[in-house]
């Protein structure tokens, strides 16, 4: 298989206010968010990072998208390092959060163009991105919609569409399904599954088992900012459900009960 994304050994550690400090129990000054995590990716591919919240999974997708910078480790995205070379990595993905905010001011079609624009879209190809993706989620009669006045399904329909405005090669989603009717989340894991016949390959963030188990191809389980397995899907399930199998792993590697 095509290798289009590289992992190695990515750290990112944080200051601690003093609220935060008495927030996570600790004395501590710093946190060790993400401990030199490592993991491949290829064409094709769905991956999953599976962990609970805090693990670490936002912050390592977040450097991976060049929002954060790492501490120290690096990334390549089909041969780019994220670290000497982050604009041009910037090119190569999409990255939708749960975090993205859209000014309620604006149109979905404001949006597009204005996205298209920040990514040097041509004009003619961004007109039939537009018109092929609003059609797909629902958003043409909507288009000039001021945003504040979508349902919240609407809006994470218009994110989708602006976060490959570009039709990157890889497409990362933290928490892609949070927050959403049962419609709104069959429509995003259905398109998780389009992107993957395209040939993308496209990386899934959440907590949430059933939809590791009905996209991912592999995945990755982070506990406190460590990788602790990373398998196919049914190699790391070993003949149990996900969510027995987490809970299994999980144990062998906190001290604290559950």
């Amino acid at each position: 298989m095509e290798e289009l994304l590289k992992v190695e050994n990515l750290k990112k550690v944080f200051k601690l206010s003093s609220k935060q400090q008495k927030l996570e129990r600790t004395k501590e000054k710093t946190k060790i968010a993400v401990n030199e995590i490592s993991f491949e990716a290829y064409k094709g591919e769905v991956f999953g990072l599976l962990g609970p919240n805090g693990a670490g999974k936002t912050t390592t997708l977040r450097m991976l998208a060049t929002l954060i910078k790492p501490d120290s480790g690096d990334a390549f995205i089909n041969g780019t390092s994220l670290v000497k070379n982050p604009e041009a990595v910037r090119e190569k993905i999409g990255f939708l959060t749960s975090e993205l905010k859209l000014e309620e001011f604006f149109t979905p079609n404001y949006l597009f163009d204005f996205f298209s624009e920040l990514h040097k879209v041509p004009d003619d190809v961004r007109d039939e991105r537009k018109k092929m993706l609003f059609e797909l989620f629902g958003i043409s009669k909507f288009a000039e919609v001021k945003v504040a006045d979508l349902s919240t399904g609407m809006k994470q329909k218009i994110s989708l569409a602006i976060s490959i405005v570009h039709d990157p090669d890889i497409i990362i989603f933290d928490e892609p399904t949070n927050g959403l009717d049962v419609l709104t989340a069959k429509v995003v894991t259905d398109f998780i599954a389009t992107l993957k016949e395209q040939g993308k390959t496209v990386i899934v963030s959440t907590h949430i088992f059933s939809l590791i188990e009905k996209v991912c191809d592999r995945v990755g389980i982070i506990i406190d900012g460590r990788m602790i397995q990373c398998d196919t899907l049914d190699n790391i399930k070993d003949g149990l459900s996900l969510e027995d199998r987490f809970f299994e792993i999980y144990k062998e590697n906190v001290k604290e009960e559950i």
